[in-house]
């Protein structure tokens, strides 16, 4: 429970760093504005907000989201949104109903665009 925690905690500091050092990124938030939120089944989740071309978060969660990814334990969030391959994880966990998505479908697969400048390299 705790890594998950941490690791939604440290998403936006991740997006943040790259808004501010990809130019590319920067010009792909420009003029959004999002409000989003990750979280388990059980209620620990974190909500974001991209706004301004930056982010923000704060624990729990927000009914002003457009979208929620749900996963089934704080062990599966974690796992999932650590993997190394986060596009065949994201795909498993879906097949394996560890990960429910709700909300606006064309917001989720704008946010898995943004998930792209996290990776090294782009």
């Amino acid at each position: 429970m705790i890594k998950f925690k941490l690791l939604l905690w440290l998403l936006e500091k991740l997006i943040g760093r790259a808004i501010r050092s990809k130019p590319a990124c920067a010009a792909y938030v420009r003029g959004k504005t999002l409000t989003f939120q990750i979280r388990s089944a059980d209620g620990i989740g974190r909500h974001y907000t991209i706004r301004d071309c930056g982010i923000t978060s704060a624990s729990g969660i927000s009914p002003l989201a457009k979208f929620v990814m749900s996963f089934s334990s704080p062990g599966a969030g974690f796992r999932i949104l650590s993997a190394r391959d986060s596009k065949g994880a994201f795909l498993a966990g879906l097949h394996d109903q560890e990960l429910h998505l709700g909300g606006d479908f064309v917001e989720i697969m704008w946010f898995q665009g943004l998930t792209e400048y996290l990776q090294p390299g782009k």
